[in-house]
């Protein structure tokens, strides 16, 4: 006798006994916490913090992202969603922090190319700008904690780095916070929060920061040529790049 079941229970049957096929989903040529740019480079996803570690790698302690890291100090990048970023850091020291994790700081181009997304817009997530996409509107620290004359007590190299200045509410934001933010390679944070050092011998930074997003450009297309490489503030932070070999794709 031969037992002919209804099209729905042959389905259902088939359902339960024949295993689900396997979703393969494409893994990134990047390390964890790094989002890769159109297969050419990796990115940090989200802007850095710093620890302080001895000569053999070993953890001392998380450098303040308050504080600028002291000279002598072994620094090394990290990076995770959730961490307030380090800022008050210089270009060379933002290299150096870099480095020692086997990274670089990013090009000007990667940078560019990174915030405007697969298909190039002004800012990470369009043309247009939109109130509360990214951390571009916050208050003054300068002039909640140290007045409002324009003089070198509320704008000298001392004031603009006051620990106390990142930390006024309404000011710099935990890494990914804003979780709209974020350019169409995964990458979070690239305007505002705070402006970031790219590679250029000049030294440069980019994206503007929680303050000021129009000033220097808008956008992704924010830039500040003023500074040297030693100069550092509350406003200045930092995120790695690095290269993608033809290792990483065949691992991959």
């Amino acid at each position: 006798v031969q037992l002919v079941l209804p099209p729905a229970l042959f389905a259902l049957a088939a359902a339960v006994l024949l295993p689900a096929p396997r979703a393969y989903a494409k893994k990134s040529p990047c390390p964890a916490g790094m989002a890769s740019v159109g297969g050419r480079f990796c990115i940090d996803a989200y802007e850095a913090y710093v620890e302080v570690i001895d000569a053999r790698g070993k953890l001392l302690h998380r450098q303040s992202p308050y504080k600028t890291p002291d000279a002598d100090a072994r620094i090394v990048a990290k990076v995770r969603r959730g961490r307030v970023p380090q800022a008050y850091i210089s270009q060379e020291r933002a290299a150096q922090a870099c480095e020692t994790a086997g990274k670089r700081l990013c090009s000007d181009d990667e940078w560019v190319a990174a915030c405007k997304g697969k298909s190039p817009t002004l800012y990470p997530y369009g043309d247009e700008h939109e109130d509360d996409r990214c951390n571009d509107h916050g208050v003054s620290p300068l002039r909640v904690l140290h007045g409002k004359d324009d003089g070198l007590e509320t704008f000298g190299i001392e004031a603009m780095n006051d620990p106390k200045l990142n930390q006024i509410p309404g000011t710099l934001a935990k890494s990914g916070q804003f979780r709209r933010c974020r350019s169409s390679f995964g990458v979070y944070d690239m305007v505002g929060n705070l402006h970031e050092w790219t590679s250029d011998p000049g030294g440069t930074f980019r994206g503007g920061y929680y303050l000021d997003n129009e000033i220097n450009g808008r956008g992704c297309d924010y830039v500040t040529k003023a500074h040297n490489t030693k100069y550092h503030d509350y406003s200045i932070g930092f995120r790695c790049c690095r290269p993608i070999s033809e290792r990483d794709k065949r691992e991959k």
